[in-house]
C-alpha cells in the first residue's frame, strides 16, 4: 500500500542539476525533484537514464567519478550540499545503501552495522538502534558473528540497510535495493522501509528499476530519460500510465517484444509533448 504524499516542507530539493564528466560529458540536464519531509518517493529509469549519476551528486561522491555540478542545487532543508564533503553530508543526515551492497567481507554482521555509527558518540543510543536493527532483521541477530562473506544475498542487503539506519538519517538514499535479490526478500526490504517511514517519519529515496514494487511503495515519482526527467507524479497516477505500463511495467495494450528505435522515439514524443 502506498505511503500518502505528505504537505509539509521538503526534506531534499534538487533544483535544475545539471552535472558533467570529465567537463565534456552531460550525464544529467536540469534535473529537478522534491522529497517531502516523511515522504516515500522513486526515481526510476533505465541503465544509463542518469539513477546513479543522481546519487553521486546528492552524496558528494561525483569528484570520485571526475565528474562536477555545472548548474543548479541540491538543498537539504534549505541549506546546500553540493557545497560539502562526503562526510559533512553524512553528519547532515543523508545516508546511502549503496548498489552492489558494498560490505567489508572479512568483519562480521555486527561490525559491518558498526560501521555505519561511526559519526556518533552515543555509546547508549548505538546499542539501542543495533538492537532495533536486529528487531527488523532478526536473521542478522542468529549471524551476528558471522563474516558477512558468508551471508546470501538478501542477508547482505539487510545488513546494508541497517548499517545506513545505523547513522540515525534524516533522508535515506536506497540504491536499486532490489537488484539481484528473490521477490519475497524484495517484500521484505521494502515493507521494513514502509514500517520506518510509517512509526519513524523516515524520509526515502528509492532509486530503482523495479517500477512496479517500488510505485507500490512510494507517494511519489520521477521517471528519468537520458539525464532529463521525462514525467513525473503520483503514483498511483503513475501506475495507471499506459506509457508507464508498457515500458516499465510490463503491461498495456501495446507491448512490444524490444525497445525499438521507432518506440522509444514515439514515447520520448508523448511524454515530452
Amino acid at each position: 500500500m502506498a505511503v500518502p504524499v505528505l504537505k509539509s516542507a521538503p526534506v531534499l530539493e534538487v533544483a535544475n542539476l545539471e552535472v558533467v564528466y570529465k567537463n565534456a560529458v552531460i550525464a544529467l540536464r536540469g534535473v529537478s525533484l522534491t522529497v517531502a519531509e516523511g515522504q516515500v518517493v522513486a526515481v526510476l529509469g533505465a541503465n544509463g537514464a542518469g539513477k546513479t549519476t543522481l546519487v553521486r551528486a546528492i552524496t558528494g561522491l561525483l569528484f570520485v567519478h571526475d565528474g562536477a555540478i555545472r548548474d543548479g542545487a541540491i538543498l537539504l532543508r534549505g541549506e546546500d550540499l553540493g557545497r560539502m564533503s562526503c562526510a559533512q553530508i553524512v553528519s547532515r543526515g543523508v545516508c546511502q545503501v549503496p548498489e552492489g551492497r558494498m560490505l567489508f567481507p572479512s568483519l562480521t554482521v555486527e561490525e559491518n552495522l558498526k560501521m555505519g555509527s561511526m559519526t556518533r558518540r552515543d555509546r547508549a543510543g548505538i546499542s539501542q538502534d543495533l538492537e532495533r536493527i536486529y528487531e527488523l532483521f532478526p536473521i542478522l541477530g542468529d549471524r551476528r558473528r558471522q563474516e558477512a562473506r558468508w551471508l546470501s544475498g538478501g542477508e547482505q542487503q539487510m545488513v546494508a540497510v541497517g548499517r545506513a539506519l545505523m547513522a540515525r538519517p534524516r533522508l535515506l538514499i536506497c540504491d536499486e535495493l532490489s537488484l539481484g535479490l528473490a521477490p519475497q526478500i524484495v517484500e521484505t526490504l521494502f515493507e521494513m522501509l514502509a514500517r520506518l517511514n510509517r512509526e519513524d517519519g523516515l524520509s526515502v529515496l528509492l532509486i530503482e528499476q523495479n517500477a512496479r514494487m517500488a510505485l507500490e511503495y512510494a507517494a511519489y515519482g520521477y521517471i528519468l530519460e537520458t539525464g532529463r526527467v521525462v514525467l513525473d507524479g503520483p503514483a498511483p497516477q503513475l501506475r495507471d500510465n499506459e506509457d508507464v505500463q508498457e515500458f516499465y511495467l510490463g503491461g498495456g495494450e501495446h507491448v512490444s517484444i524490444s525497445y525499438s528505435a521507432i518506440k522509444h522515439y514515439k514515447r520520448r514524443k508523448r511524454w515530452l509533448s
